[in-house]
C-alpha cells in the first residue's frame, strides 16, 4: 500500500475487488481529524455498506501516523462557547459507533502511533493490526474531558476494566507490545511486514460468507453491549439455515473445494 500522497486531503477511498480501504490523508498532521472529514468518512461507510461488491474494509493512515485523534481546535471552542451546540465529541462519536455497526467486517491497519479519539475509531474496527514501532495515549484525563459513554464502554468491553481504568484515568502513553498484550491489537509485525499480514486476513474476511458474517457480528456487538436483539439473532438463524450461502458452503466442502459466495 502506497503511503505517500501529493496534498492533504479528506479521508482517501480506494477499491480493489471484494476489498475496500479507507485512508486519513493528513500526514503532516499525522492525520488529524477535521470537522469535515466526519460527514465524508459517514458517506464513505454508507457507499461501502451499498455496494454487494465489497466484502471488507480496511482503515489506515497516510504516512508515520495512523491518527492524532480529533482536531483539539474544535474541542477548545466549544468549551468556551456561551451556547449550547452539538459537542465535537458527540459528532465524532457518530462516526465510530456507525464504523463499529458496519455490516462488511473491517480491518484497522495501525501503520503508526493512535491517540485521542482515533485509539476509539481504532476499536471499533473488528480486528488491528498494527506495527511493532507503533504507540497509543487516551489523554482526556489530561485534558479535563470526560469520554463519551459508547467509547468507554467499548474499551472496558474490548480491553476489560483494569486495562480501561490504566489507559483513561492515567493517561499514559503504551507501546505496541503492551497494546497487544492488553488486546488492542490483534497481531503485531514490523513494517515490512504490515501489508502482506492485512492482506492475508483481508482475503480470509472476503473469501467467506457475507450475510452469516454480518448477522454474527451484529451479534457479537450486541451482546458485548449487554443488549441482544434476541428474536432478530434467532431469525437470522433460522434463514441462514434455508438460504443460499449455506446451500453453496456444503457443496463447497463435498467438493473440497472454496465456496463461492
Amino acid at each position: 500500500m502506497a503511503d505517500a500522497a501529493d496534498t492533504a486531503s479528506g479521508p482517501v477511498l480506494e477499491i480493489a475487488g471484494a476489498r475496500a480501504t479507507i485512508r486519513l490523508n493528513r500526514p503532516k498532521h499525522l492525520n488529524r481529524l477535521q470537522a469535515e472529514d466526519l460527514g465524508e468518512l459517514l458517506a464513505l461507510f454508507d457507499r461501502i455498506e451499498a455496494d454487494p461488491a465489497i466484502r471488507v474494509l480496511v482503515l489506515t493512515g497516510t504516512g508515520r501516523a495512523f491518527s492524532a485523534g480529533y482536531d483539539l481546535n474544535s474541542v477548545a471552542e466549544r468549551a468556551v462557547s456561551a451556547s449550547e451546540q452539538q459537542s465535537a465529541g458527540s459528532a465524532f462519536e457518530v462516526v465510530v459507533n456507525r464504523l463499529e455497526d458496519l455490516s462488511v467486517p473491517t480491518i484497522c491497519r495501525l501503520n503508526g502511533g493512535v491517540y485521542g479519539g482515533s485509539t476509539d475509531l481504532a476499536l471499533a474496527c473488528d480486528f488491528r493490526i498494527g506495527v511493532d514501532t507503533a504507540e497509543m495515549f487516551m489523554p482526556a484525563a489530561r485534558l479535563g474531558l470526560h469520554y463519551y459513554k459508547s467509547g468507554i464502554q467499548r474499551y472496558v468491553t474490548r480491553l476489560g476494566v483494569d486495562n480501561a481504568k490504566m489507559l483513561f484515568l492515567t493517561a499514559q502513553k503504551i507501546s505496541a507490545p503492551e497494546m497487544l498484550r492488553i488486546g488492542y491489537l490483534t497481531a503485531m509485525v514490523s513494517l515490512d511486514l504490515l501489508d502482506e499480514e492485512v492482506d492475508k486476513l483481508a482475503t480470509i474476511l472476503a473469501g467467506n460468507a457475507p450475510k452469516a458474517m454480518a448477522g454474527m457480528k451484529r451479534a457479537v456487538n450486541e451482546f458485548a453491549r449487554g443488549a441482544l436483539d434476541e428474536a432478530a439473532a434467532d431469525a437470522r438463524h433460522r434463514d441462514s439455515m434455508r438460504g443460499d450461502e449455506i446451500k453453496e458452503g456444503i457443496k463447497a466442502f463435498a467438493e473440497k473445494r472454496a465456496p463461492r459466495f
